[in-house]
């Protein structure tokens, strides 16, 4: 009996998405665990796994790259050996005489297949672990020979052709420059980083793309002493939403008609957990393990806080408010599509080291798109943080259904009392978003003195 293969619900919100392209040709041997195809989802492009085996027919009427489908919507079949598919018609078969011999080549399309489906299984079977590499390189293997079993095109087949662009290699640049110098149509050669020595960062590409833009054409000289001539009105430009921008959208705006939301400010002196970063730096590096930024600083201190102040660390809804007992720690990732918050999980368990090797990753697979749904789901808290744009306080929005935000200004040197002198020493502000409904101002106060302290004397959370 055929299998439907049905777009499916990857997240509790997903009603729909943007289905990407097969992994696999019409007419291909499936086994269970392959991966079929891709779905773009409000949150990541997602690689679906067969949970069959079987014989994969694509229904010829299914979605093309780009579509939007619903949950729910057939893709196709998995059938056995020698099944036909469901949208298959049996053709009327002429004399025996009049039917001329021919050749058939085994694994090829029928030859009455639809041409769409004959492309299909033309094309390239090429492992996910490839598929990624060739989009971070840049690389077509759409006419590449496969050294893999089956002719599959693996890992190595990419950088092999990789290597043989050099220049293109060479050139480093983030994810996000790099996609948004794709849907403008610039060329990364073309841009110097502003720091020499750096990667290609999104401010180089937007720099690049405002010296491109034509100026606006100066208005003609007056015909008389006192004529007066109106500057030419610059034509409007409109970018069609995302749906990631209208996900956004969407929840900011239950954020801000929802919540009674309350904002606390304090400032911290930082100059010690400066100093803890830059010995983690000398002492890191070298052994090639990854360095804890400032944010993986501040979600283990904001994890041992919160341990203390366990009404921060709650959500609400309509009939209860439930204080968790594990601490998930949201963090806000700038990307070209909108902010997205992957979730470190668990942040009250692990060390400095095992925040920062996780929350790289966890990065790395924003900027990608490659996340899973439960990446961006069940945080009890989020840190979102804006010093590396020079802001200094700042008033977040609270990510719901959770009941509060930190946000972090820039560490920048200030003058301070020490011991009744004027010294200079790193500061940094800190603002802290909750829900008054969820928790009351005393002991959200208490939570933030309690982080301002463990920002200064980072002992008392490195020790316990």
């Amino acid at each position: 009996m055929a299998t439907e293969i049905l777009v499916p619900r990857l997240g509790w919100t997903m009603e729909e998405g943007i289905f990407g392209e097969w992994l696999k040709p019409d007419g291909a041997t499936i086994a269970v665990g392959d991966l079929l195809f891709t779905i773009e989802t409000d949150k990541a492009t997602q690689e679906v796994e067969s949970l069959e085996a079987g014989i994969l027919r694509i229904a010829p009427n299914g979605p093309n790259a780009g579509a939007v489908v619903k949950v729910g919507t057939l893709l196709g079949y998995l059938l056995a050996v020698g099944e036909a598919a469901p949208f298959a018609t049996p053709a009327p078969v002429p004399a025996a005489a009049s039917v001329p011999a021919q050749r058939t080549t085994p694994g090829a399309p029928p030859s009455g297949a639809p041409p769409s489906l004959a492309a299909r299984a033309d094309a390239a079977a090429i492992s996910p672990r490839a598929r990624r590499v060739a989009s971070e390189l840049h690389v077509d293997w759409s006419s590449l020979t496969g050294s893999g079993r089956t002719g599959r095109i693996i890992e190595r087949d990419i950088r092999a052709a990789a290597s043989q662009r050099p220049v293109l290699a060479e050139i480093r640049a983030t994810p996000v420059a790099r996609r948004l110098a794709e849907e403008v149509g610039i060329d990364l050669a073309d841009i110097t980083p502003a720091k020499a020595g750096t990667r290609i960062q999104r401010e180089d590409v937007e720099a690049a793309i405002a010296a491109r833009t034509p100026a606006p054409a100066a208005a003609p000289a007056a015909s008389a002493p006192f004529a007066v001539s109106a500057p030419p009105a610059s034509a409007a430009v409109t970018t069609p939403t995302s749906r990631i921008r209208r996900l956004i959208a969407q929840r900011m705006a239950d954020s801000a008609h929802t919540t009674a939301a309350v904002t606390l400010t304090t400032e911290a002196d930082a100059t010690a957990l400066v100093a803890l970063r830059e010995q983690l730096k000398a002492t890191f590096g070298p052994r090639n393990l990854p360095v804890p930024s400032y944010n993986d600083l501040l979600i283990k201190i904001c994890a041992t806080a919160l341990e203390s102040h366990p009404h921060l660390n709650a959500t609400w809804n309509e009939t209860e408010i439930v204080v968790h007992g594990a601490v998930h720690i949201g963090l806000a990732v700038d990307t070209a599509e909108g902010l997205l918050v992957p979730v470190v999980r668990d942040t009250h368990l692990k060390s400095v080291r095992q925040i920062a090797a996780e929350s790289q990753s966890l990065i790395e697979r924003v900027l990608s798109r490659h996340l899973g749904p439960d990446d961006l789901q069940g945080g009890t808290f989020t840190i979102t943080n804006l010093g590396m744009y020079n802001i200094d306080a700042f008033t977040p929005i609270i990510n719901l259904p959770q009941c509060a935000i930190l946000g972090v200004g820039r560490i920048v040197a200030k003058p301070a009392v020490v011991n009744d002198a004027v010294v200079a020493r790193k500061m940094v502000a800190l603002s802290l978003t909750f829900d008054h409904r969820v928790v009351d101002g005393a002991p959200a106060a208490r939570f933030l003195n309690a982080v301002r302290e463990f920002v200064e004397e980072p002992t008392l959370w490195l020790v316990g």
